[in-house]
C-alpha cells in the first residue's frame, strides 16, 4: 500500500473534521485497533529480517507524520473552540466591578465574645478544655451517681475509647467538668467561666444536638446567693445593655448544687414586658463537688451558674427558632453583619 497515500489521506480527512467527536473517528481509521497502519504494522511479522526493519522503519514515519497531523487539527478545533467562547463571554469593561463581599463573626461567637468580655471586666478567668470528656468529669465529679439517667444512651453521645478505668469516653453534655478541671489546678479565690460547646441527643425548635454553654464558678470562702445574684443580675444588664430587667430566682434541683435555682428575666417595658423568660440554671456548689475539686467543703463555699450561649443570642436578636443558627443561610446571617 503507498504510505504517502494514506498520509495525505489522513491529512485531508483530519483537515475535513468540524468538531473532537468526528476527528476521533477519522482517527480510528488509520491509527485504531484497526486502522491501515495498524493493519500494516501487524503484517511486518510474515516478513524476513531485513524487510521487516526497512518497512517498518517507513510505516512509523508515515505514522509520525499523521499523528502530526492529528495533533495539529486537534489544536486547531481547541483554539477555535475557545475564540468562540472568548467571544460569547466577553467582559463588558466599562461595567463596575464586583466587590467581594466581607465574612463576619457568627451570632452565636459573637455571643460567646460578648459574655466573655463582660465577665473578665468584672475578675473572671476563661477557661477551655476537652470536648470528648471521661465519665468521671462529666459525672460523678459533678455529683451524678452512676444510675443517673443522663448516663443513659438516649441522653448522652458516647465515643468509642475508655479511661485508664475502663469507663467510657463521651462527648461533654455541659462544660461543668472544665469547672472542676480549673479548680483542681488552681487554689482559690478561684473566679472562672467556662464557654464552650456540648452535646445532647436533644433536637427540636429550642435545642440542637450541639450547642454552646457558659458557665460559672466563684469559690471562696465567704460567697453567698447574694453575690451570685448582684453578678448575674449585672451580667444581664450589661449584655442586653438595658436597665430594666428584673431577675427571680425559683427554687430547682440540679446534682451538682445544693441549693438550687433556675434564674429567670423580664423586662419592664418593651415586646417582651412582664414576661418571665428562663435564662439559667445556678446554685451553691455541692459540698461532694467541691470536695471533688480537692478542697475542704467545711472551709470553702461557692457559687455555679450555666447559661445557654444560643439562648442568650436569641434574646438578645430576638430569634424564635435555634436551627437558623445552624442553616447556613446567608440571609438570615447577613442581618448580624
Amino acid at each position: 500500500m503507498d504510505l504517502e497515500h494514506i498520509v495525505s489521506e489522513a491529512q485531508r480527512a483530519f483537515a475535513a473534521a468540524l468538531d473532537a467527536a468526528s476527528l476521533e473517528n477519522e482517527k480510528a481509521r488509520f491509527l485504531g485497533k484497526s486502522g491501515q497502519l495498524t493493519e500494516l504494522l501487524k503484517g511486518l511479522g510474515k516478513l524476513d529480517a531485513e524487510q521487516r526493519k526497512a518497512e517498518g522503519a517507513r510505516i512509523n514515519a508515515a505514522k509520525q507524520q499523521v499523528e502530526a497531523a492529528l495533533q495539529a487539527r486537534r489544536q486547531a478545533l481547541n483554539d477555535e473552540l475557545m475564540n468562540v467562547r472568548l467571544a460569547a463571554e466577553a467582559i463588558d469593561v466599562t461595567l463596575p466591578g464586583r466587590g467581594q463581599s466581607r465574612g463576619t463573626l457568627h451570632p452565636v461567637l459573637t455571643t460567646w465574645e460578648r459574655v466573655e468580655k463582660i465577665f473578665h471586666s468584672i475578675g473572671f478567668d476563661v477557661a477551655d478544655g476537652p470536648e470528648i470528656e471521661t465519665d468521671w468529669y462529666n459525672f460523678t465529679a459533678l455529683n451524678s451517681p452512676e444510675n443517673h439517667p443522663a448516663r443513659s444512651m438516649q441522653d448522652t453521645f458516647y465515643v468509642d475509647g475508655s479511661d485508664e478505668t475502663g469507663k467510657p469516653l463521651l462527648l461533654r453534655t455541659h462544660t461543668s467538668p472544665m469547672q472542676v478541671r480549673y479548680a483542681r489546678m488552681h487554689r482559690p479565690p478561684i473566679k472562672v467561666i467556662a464557654p464552650g460547646r456540648t452535646y445532647r441527643v436533644d433536637s427540636d425548635a429550642t435545642h440542637s444536638p450541639m450547642f454552646h454553654q457558659v458557665e460559672g464558678l466563684w469559690i471562696d470562702e465567704n460567697i453567698s446567693f447574694a453575690d451570685l445574684k448582684g453578678v448575674y443580675t449585672d451580667f444581664l444588664r450589661q449584655f442586653f445593655e438595658r436597665d430594666d430587667i428584673r431577675v427571680r430566682f425559683r427554687p430547682s434541683y440540679f446534682p451538682f448544687t445544693e441549693p438550687s435555682a433556675e434564674i429567670d428575666m423580664t423586662f419592664e417595658t418593651g415586646k417582651n414586658a412582664g414576661k418571665w423568660l428562663e435564662i439559667s440554671g445556678s446554685g451553691q456548689v455541692h459540698p461532694n463537688v467541691v470536695r471533688n475539686m480537692g478542697l475542704d467543703p467545711e472551709r470553702y463555699i461557692g457559687f455555679a451558674f450555666g447559661s445557654g450561649l444560643e439562648r442568650l443570642a436569641m434574646l438578645r436578636y430576638g430569634v424564635d427558632d435555634l436551627r437558623l443558627f445552624y442553616e447556613n443561610d446567608l440571609r438570615f446571617l447577613r442581618q448580624f453583619a
